[in-house]
């Protein structure tokens, strides 16, 4: 019963985003055994790797089909964060903490990111995905973002098929002094007033791409109210 419950809900929210401004849109938002949520809520939190279920070139484009951390570079071992959506093209890790050599809780860290914080990652120039989400007041939002990226680049915001942001500029977080070289995609920072969006009330689809310089690793956008 609770399932059909959830595909039910699933079903109307797709009905709300058609009426919202994006008609013909065939995503529809993520549920899973863990996150039951459906649609993401502003004000708050929203969570990339929560990206629309729908496949590739509706719910979002790839450069390749494969995953390369779910079920890649994180073992398909069973467990649910190492198997996170490892079928579907957007690729997905998370954060490690307390490895031997040190993860995503190293030194050269500008934030300490949550233990165990999904992300998107592997990220090239031209790909992006939606995110529905539902819009409890409508207003002017600043957004922050929780990031790494070792050569920086731009990414923008669409919201039901049309620019919501300009061009959003992300800082290197690549640091000279890093000795293991592959730690440099793992140094988290918070872009803070990335950006300030108006958003109506109700539900929208909101579109990442990434417009300039790739490997970025995304985990979520805080929406908060100005």
């Amino acid at each position: 019963m609770k399932r059909a419950l959830l595909r039910i809900a699933a079903a109307l929210c797709l009905v709300g985003c058609a009426s919202n401004g994006w008609k013909g849109y065939q995503g529809r938002p993520f549920q899973d055994s863990v996150y039951r949520d459906g649609p993401q809520t502003i004000p708050g939190r929203v969570q990339c790797a929560y990206y629309d279920f729908g496949g590739e070139g509706v719910a979002y484009h790839d450069s390749d089909a494969t995953n390369h951390g779910s079920g890649g570079l994180n073992p398909a071992n069973g467990e649910y964060l190492n198997e996170f959506r490892m079928h579907e093209g957007v690729d997905i890790s998370y954060t490690k903490f307390k490895r031997q050599t040190q993860i995503d809780d190293n030194p050269y860290d500008l934030v300490t990111p949550p233990a165990n914080q999904l992300y998107v990652g592997w990220t090239e120039r031209g790909e992006w995905f939606n995110m529905t989400v539902n819009v409890k007041h409508a207003g002017r939002y600043a957004v922050d973002l929780l990031y790494t990226s070792n050569r920086g680049g731009t990414i923008s915001l669409d919201r039901n098929g049309e620019p919501l942001t300009p061009p959003i500029n992300i800082i290197s977080t690549k640091n000279d002094q890093e000795p293991i070289a592959w730690r440099q995609w793992h140094h988290w920072n918070i872009s803070r007033d990335a950006a300030d969006v108006d958003l109506p009330k109700g539900i929208s689809v909101l579109t990442v791409h990434i417009r300039t310089g790739g490997n970025m690793n995304l985990a979520y956008f805080d929406f908060r109210r100005k």
